[in-house]
This record gives structure tokens, sequence and C-alpha cells, in this order.
């Protein structure tokens, strides 16, 4: 595919996957529309860590996909959209359900109603692995039962049987991405391994929840060139394709493992406050990346200690960027 001749749309590009792949489409020539919740500070999210030469050659939006009109003008003139936008807190799901099912389920309705009005080309539809629930077998293929453990999870089914539907129903180009746990530079602490991170470098000890649960975790160039591996392929419209490694690690090993990469020995904590509902806890992700291989050629390449060893010189940079030992959902 020759990007020099793309215009694309990124929602969720103020977000860490987002702005990173904001960032990779630019590097490569296509004309970047970023989208952004607009917001009183006008806050561009987490694209204010973008080199500004990189930033200056993207259009940043803001707005909101729930107002169907705000998205629809921004899709104009696009022929990509990849659709990151979401709220993606499981804790904060717990606490607001209704909110998350709202922003997940009806502005995807409001992407896909757009994209379907416009004439898209092609929409990257991200789904997540936490849809599939606790593993019942691994590694996990896109054949797995879907299991709505939380109310994150829930409303990531509502969203992907809507770009599947508008595929069937409506011959919509959509394509489902299915990431597995992305990490790396940026990432907010309301996931594992910043929290990690920031606390091992600043606390005298690290309070987690549930050190068990077993994790496939990616890191985000990775999942990044997964994105383009499925705009660049032809043919996998209404297909889901999931992006991890296979390689399985619980959340006590890895902690373990970022303490001695930094080399300070500090205790662990279970703390009760950060642990899951026992239902609602999501035991093992494993990726079966077999389908990403054949189709789309993608593997992931990134070894978990390069990229441990990557975001915590990153997140030692940016240390104002954390609040460490906050529980932060």
């Amino acid at each position: 595919m020759n990007w020099n001749q793309r215009q694309v749309l990124v929602t969720g590009a103020g977000g860490f996957i987002g702005s990173h792949l904001s960032e990779k489409l630019v590097s490569l020539g296509a004309g970047v529309k970023s989208f952004i919740k607009y917001n009183s500070r006008n806050d561009i999210g987490l694209l204010k860590f973008t080199d500004g030469k990189i930033l200056d050659q993207m259009e940043v939006v803001t707005g909101d996909f729930l107002d169907l009109a705000a998205i629809k003008t921004a899709m104009e003139g696009v022929d990509i959209v990849f659709h990151l936008g979401a709220l993606i807190s499981i804790p904060y799901s717990y606490v607001n359900p209704q909110h998350v099912a709202s922003v997940n389920i009806m502005g995807t309705l409001n992407v896909l109603t757009a994209a379907r009005e416009l004439g898209i080309k092609k929409i990257i539809h991200t789904s997540t692995s936490e849809v599939y629930g606790t593993a019942k077998k691994v590694p996990i293929d896109e054949n797995h039962p879907l299991q709505g453990q939380s109310p994150y999870s829930a409303s990531k089914i509502g969203a992907d049987k809507l770009a599947e539907s508008f595929f069937c129903a409506f011959n919509l180009p959509v394509a489902t991405i299915r990431p597995f746990n992305t990490y790396g530079p940026r990432q907010s602490a309301r996931a594992v391994i910043p929290t990690i991170i920031s606390q091992t470098l600043t606390k005298d000890r690290i309070t987690l929840g549930s050190l068990h649960p077993i994790r496939d975790f990616t890191f985000v160039d990775d999942t990044v060139n997964g994105f383009i591996k499925m705009a660049e392929t032809p043919n996998v419209e209404g297909e889901v394709v999931n992006i991890g490694t296979g390689q399985e690690i619980s959340v006590g090993e890895i902690a373990e493992l970022i303490i001695n990469i930094i080399g300070r020995n500090v205790p662990i904590v279970s703390e009760n406050a950060r642990v899951r509902p026992g239902k609602s806890e999501v035991e093992r992700l494993v990726c079966s990346s077999v389908k990403a291989e054949n189709l789309l050629g993608w593997k992931a390449k990134t070894s978990l200690e390069e990229g441990l060893t990557q975001t915590i010189h990153w997140i030692e940079k940016n240390l104002f960027f954390y609040s460490p030992g906050r529980y932060q959902i």
C-alpha cells in the first residue's frame, strides 16, 4: 500500500495505542486526522509527548464520537478509519458501567454509521482480549467463546458484534483487530506494568491487586504494526484477528522481572482494595497469533525484556506523569 496516497482517521488518537499509531502513520506518509475528545483545556492527550515536527503533520480534530455529526464531519475525505476510541478501564466499569457501555457501544455505532454513509473504504475496529474472559482453552484463538466478565468486556463484545453486524447486513468493509495486553511508553498507571514500574522507581514497596492472573504482554510497537498490517492486507473485511505474543507470565512474575531490571529490592504486596471481584477476574489470557501470521504476515518482534527496558527508561524520564502508590481506575 502506498500510504502517501491515503487519508486516514484515528479515533482515540490521544490515547496510548492511538497516539503511537498516529505517529507511525505520519512516518509512513499518510495524511492523518487524529480525532480526540474535546475538553475545556483543549488537551490533546498523549499526543503531547509526540515530537513537534510529527505533530505538525497531523490534523488534530476535537469532538466526541457520541455526536454522530462530529464524527461524520471528521470522517469526510478519509479512505481508512482506525477506530480505537473507547473507555478502557475495567475498574472504572465497575463504578460507572452505564458510561462505559454508552461510549463503547453507541460511540462505535456512530463510527460505523458515519463510515457507511460516507462510503469509507476500510475500517479497522479495535477489540480487546478481555472479551474472551478466563481462557477455556489455550492458546486462545479467534473461535474462543466470548465472556462478559466485566462491564467493560461486555461493552466491547457489544461493539465487536455491531461491527460484525454492519459487515453482514450492510457489507461495510470493517475488520476487527483484537490486541492482547499492550504495554510501552506513555501508558497510564491504570495498567499494571506502568503501575509496577512507577512504584518500583519511587516507593519502598509495590502495591498490587491479585498476583496470580496470567497475561500475554505485547509491546506497543508490535501492536501498532498489527494495525498497519490489517489496513494493508486485502480481503480481511469481516475477519477478527488476534494480536499477541503467545507467551504467558503472571502479574507477580512480571513484577519480579521489573524489579530485577531496575535493580531495587522492594517487596510486593497484594492489597484487597485492588483485587477484582472473583467471578470478574480474568485468570488467564494467552494468545494464538496463528491467524495473524498466516493472514497478515504479522508476528511480535520485541522481547519482553527489551520492551520493559524501553518502558522503564521512558517512565524514568516522565515520572511527573504518574502518581506512584495511588490506585488509579
